[in-house]
């Protein structure tokens, strides 16, 4: 489907009730985790009351002080924090801020928590918000990369933890009744035909690993059913040693796209139902419940399409004063973007092209966004790793829920360049996130920094680099800030490329300290 000027933010072209309806839906859908039949489900009650010492038992008393003393997590809202869940936004957002509540009214735990009931019992798990929204100087955007993802460690912990988990000794120190001790049960044997592995990098993703090494848990026929033996011994899958890692993509790029994944391998098919699977997959299903539960919800898979496709990016105007944008310098990128970047990221019609008689907040908008009608994958030198990965996914192609649903994987040489709406919103950069800001990403690539220091973006003043677009140069680290340290010379993390024929001509740099400033000036406003 060649993508239109402008992109698709309406892909089932509803009437503006059906597209307004229907994206409230989906918006609610993505804030839980909407696959009722998941395989990963804890019971609610039980744990919670762990965490929350809430029992008299002197058997839960002793295992939960053990637990806190060699844990962070303290109660059950800071497992939910560290996993990396953000807060609901607040009553009064408006726009592209709000996000509906569940029961319509702001939940006291955090976004992505999802509950489900099953056998009686409420159950838990962790939906789509836990990768796919963000803190943004004190809001919190769905649709934003979360900077510092933790579900692929949560796995993990899991993981270990089923090795030694004895369904007795959980109902005894935590009061569980028979209901919620089958529930426990049952996820823990689906724990058994996953394996997770642990990302290179705080704020990186595992998905891809996580999802081959399942497979490599089953039989590899057209359902992949679950084999026990497998399960004891996997085949040998080449990512069980070799990175694939990547940060996870913000939501609004997908209207302007018709190939997915930050490396363009999805080819054909539904993004949102591919995510689904892979979610799935890596949580131990059985692919024929999944497959009977897609064709049951459509109509719900129609509005998380919806809900994503007509997410926008937060204006740099929303939290800064639109002073801070010297327009004759931004003018000045414009030119700069349209020599050097726009062939591959696409053209950007600026309101201050067409009205010259709009206030400064209003000029520096972006009218249409027109990118490929066909989304190019191009190789610029960046860290070849993930690309790489794919492959080991193509074997998805032999399965009847992908041969259903036409999903094809083809695994790429390089990388999407992406379009760069809200770029300001997107740092680190590159798909693995190595480089800090956009002044070091317009520098040649030896010339980047080796080792920079990452942290979430709380406070405008001392966690963002206005003028480079960023993180700032940490100076006095604490210890606790010291785990947040990312060197670019571990493996898959390389921050080189980007730069032959693209910042670099015969040998020297085509921008000078002044073009730069006017180009990140100019991206700052998409």
């Amino acid at each position: 489907f060649a993508v239109p000027p402008g992109g698709r933010p309406n892909p089932y072209n509803l009437s503006p009730t059906e597209f307004e309806a229907s994206r409230e839906r989906g918006r609610l859908a993505a804030t839980t985790y909407p696959v009722s039949v998941t395989a990963i489900l804890l019971p609610f009650k039980p744990i919670y009351n762990f965490l929350e010492k809430q029992n008299p038992n002197r058997l839960f008393d002793i295992i939960q002080f053990l637990f806190k003393a060699f844990t962070e997590i303290k109660s059950f809202n800071s497992f939910l924090a560290w996993t990396g869940l953000h807060e609901y936004p607040k009553e009064n957002e408006t726009s592209l801020y709000k996000v509906p509540y569940p029961e319509n009214t702001r939940p006291d735990y955090l976004m992505g928590l999802s509950f489900i009931e099953r056998h009686g019992v409420k159950g838990f798990t962790i939906g789509c918000a836990a990768c796919h929204s963000s803190q943004l100087f004190g809001k919190t955007i769905l649709g934003l990369t979360n900077r510092f993802p933790r579900a692929n460690r949560l796995f993990a912990k899991a993981k270990q933890a089923s090795a030694f988990a004895d369904l007795r000794m959980f109902q005894a120190s935590t009061g569980a009744n028979n209901a919620e001790t089958l529930v426990m049960g049952e996820t823990l044997k689906n724990l058994g035909a996953i394996e997770s592995k642990l990302p290179q990098q705080l704020g990186l993703d595992t998905s891809l690993a996580q999802v081959a090494l399942a497979m490599s848990h089953r039989d590899d026929g057209p359902w992949a059913e679950k084999n026990p033996a497998f399960e004891a011994h996997p085949r040998p899958e080449i990512l069980d040693h070799e990175i694939a890692d990547s940060k996870p993509a913000v939501w609004w790029n997908l209207k302007y796209k018709n190939r997915w994944l930050l490396d363009g391998s999805i080819v054909s098919g539904n993004p949102i139902f591919t995510n689904i699977l892979w979610n799935e997959l890596g949580r131990g299903i059985d692919l024929r419940i999944l497959d009977s539960w897609l064709g049951e919800n459509s109509l719900l898979i129609q509005d998380l399409v919806t809900a994503v496709f007509s997410t926008e990016a937060p204006p740099i105007t929303d939290f800064f004063e639109a002073s801070k944008i010297d327009l004759a310098s931004a003018k000045r990128g414009e030119i700069l973007f349209i020599e050097s970047c726009q062939h591959c990221h696409g053209e950007y019609v600026k309101a201050w092209s067409e009205d010259a008689k709009l206030s400064l907040s209003e000029l520096v908008k972006t009218l249409r966004v027109n990118y490929r009608a066909k989304t190019p994958v191009i190789d610029v030198g960046t860290d070849s790793h993930r690309a790489d990965g794919m492959k080991s996914l193509e074997k998805l192609n032999s399965l009847q829920i992908s041969i259903k649903n036409n999903t094809l994987i083809r695994a790429q040489k390089g990388y999407v360049p992406p379009p760069l709406v809200g770029i300001w919103t997107r740092w680190p950069y590159l798909h693995n996130g190595s480089i800090p800001s956009l002044c070091a990403l317009l520098t040649p690539g030896p010339l980047r920094p080796k080792i920079f220091y990452a942290r979430e973006a709380l406070n405008p003043r001392t966690d963002f680099d206005f003028n480079c677009n960023g993180y700032p140069v940490a100076k006095n680290l604490t210890a606790t800030e010291k785990l947040y340290q990312y060197d670019t010379r571990r493996e898959g993390l390389s921050n080189l490329g980007h730069d032959d024929e693209i910042f670099i001509e015969n040998g020297r740099e085509i921008f000078s300290s002044e073009d730069k400033h006017d180009l990140i000036q100019f991206l700052q406003t998409l």
